[in-house]
């Protein structure tokens, strides 16, 4: 696929995708929502790529959420049919396993925050902004925000957000878990290369079985998520990588981890 609204690099093991189309705020309509699932799907079978950062064009906005263009002729049926058939981008990144960064260079709002959710780690500038302001154009979050916003911030603030249309600022968003760590401007870039770095040099099939069992704990029971870590755990032993591991540190080494 030739992408029109998306950059998709890979540099290092690493694979980076851009939203372009920064005269819109990256806003996200079809086009872009699918190229930014072939991406990922890319990603996702190439073992080349180690870890996935996604990013915005410009320095305004990484998105500013869906192109408000499509809204006024857009019936409930049509908006059944968008995803009809299909993963949603936000459900394939949170599937993918292989760590996803989002590196939120400025407004984060309805889908674009849904975008930055759906990643494992957020790193953002200090000017940047987050919310889910879909019910000032008359609809709700459609992306997984009322769920997965609800599950990080807490039923109480989620509704505020949401019901209110408001915007949370990078330090409110950092107090209340929602981003990892918020920057300086000029530190967002290699404030990411440095924590991609780190997650580089992990096992690349131990962070597979890292992320299934966090995703697991938002997924299920308290019960439930602690048989699947034991069964995790586990799994670990059968992996050359544990074994490079364990060795690497008691002769006090370098792991070389092969993802095996």
């Amino acid at each position: 696929m030739d992408y029109q609204t998306i950059i998709y690099e890979i540099k290092e093991n690493v694979g980076w995708i851009t939203l372009n189309r920064p005269d819109v705020l990256n806003a996200q309509n079809d086009t872009v929502r699918k190229e930014l699932t072939d991406a990922v799907n890319k990603a996702k079978v190439d073992d080349n790529v180690r870890v996935l950062v996604i990013t915005g064009a410009g320095d305004k906005a990484f998105s500013a959420g869906a192109d408000i263009t499509m809204f006024p002729s857009m019936t409930s049926a049509a908006a059944i049919d968008m995803f009809k058939g299909e993963k949603r981008a936000v459900q394939t990144i949170r599937e993918l396993l292989k760590p996803v960064v989002a590196m939120v260079n400025g407004l984060a709002l309805g889908g674009g925050c849904e975008l930055a959710m759906a990643c494992d780690i957020i790193i953002a500038t200090e000017d940047a902004k987050f919310g889910q302001p879909e019910i000032n154009v008359g609809i709700i979050p459609g992306g997984g925000g009322s769920q997965i916003l609800t599950r990080l911030v807490g039923e109480k603030k989620a509704k505020e957000l949401i019901m209110t249309g408001g915007f949370l600022s990078a330090q409110e968003a950092l107090g209340l878990g929602l981003v990892n760590k918020i920057v300086p401007r000029n530190e967002l870039k290699p404030t990411v290369e440095k924590i991609v770095n780190k997650i580089k040099s992990k096992s690349p099939v131990i962070l597979k079985l890292g992320k299934i069992a966090v995703n697991k704990a938002l997924e299920t029971s308290l019960s439930v998520g602690l048989e699947s870590e034991k069964e995790l755990f586990a799994m670990c032993f059968g992996t050359k990588d544990q074994k490079e591991g364990a060795n690497a540190f008691l002769e006090k080494r370098k792991p070389d981890f092969t993802g095996e």
